[in-house]
């Protein structure tokens, strides 16, 4: 029997090894992989989450849990096909153009997805039209931006005119994040929320979801 408390364990200490091993053992014996996404990572990315804000962990051990979460969920995808009824939402995220950091962004991308979310990442250097046709394609209802630079979070607005211009900006919640980016700017721009870590992102696109 595959002992799925250790995979909880194993995410929690960013064990990617001991996270994939547990759940190729899960599959073979065939373990539902929502009882698995739900009950032991999901469970562990919001308790190392939790941990982080609380002070009691840093990014380091964030990005080792995203990391192995990741690596669990990835062998757990090409079961899940049709289990699209079971995610909370779909989220499209990207830094905006002329910006290349994404850590930040990834780790963001990992929490929501291993808290439920299905996470359509597009990368670095997205341009407002390569986000519109993403969440078009992809009916998604959250898009996350996030830029590390002053010179690159003023494009944020420009993101946010081009779903004005669209039509589509009723369709989609807009967050936003990054180092120079905050509270405020976010509600100069018109965005429907700021978060600046990666467990309060996973807190506000819940609570945009259900508002």
């Amino acid at each position: 029997m595959a002992d799925l408390e250790s995979l909880y364990e194993a995410i929690l200490k960013g064990k990617l090894d001991v996270a994939k091993a547990v759940t190729t053992e899960a599959i073979a014996e065939n373990v539902d992989p929502q009882e698995i996404i739900n009950g032991y990572m999901s469970r562990a990315m919001e308790d190392i989450g939790k941990r982080f804000e609380e002070g009691k962990a840093f990014v380091p051990e964030l990005l080792m849990a995203a990391r192995a979460m990741k690596g669990a969920l990835d062998l757990l995808k090409p079961l899940m096909k049709g289990a699209a009824s079971h995610r909370l939402g779909k989220v499209v995220i990207g830094t905006v153009k002329g910006d290349l950091h994404d850590i930040g962004k990834n780790l963001v991308a990992s929490m929501l997805e291993g808290c439920g979310f299905e996470v359509i990442n597009l990368g670095t250097d997205i341009s407002s039209e390569k986000f519109i046709t993403a969440i078009k394609e992809n009916q998604a209802q959250i898009l996350c931006l996030s830029a590390l630079l002053t010179t690159t979070m003023n494009y944020m607005q420009e993101v946010i005119d081009a779903l004005e211009k669209t039509g589509i900006r009723q369709e989609v919640k807009v967050m936003i994040g990054g180092a120079p980016v905050s509270e405020s700017f976010a509600r100069q721009i018109g965005a429907d929320g700021y978060s600046d870590n990666a467990n309060a992102a996973v807190t506000l696109a819940k609570s945009l979801l259900s508002a």
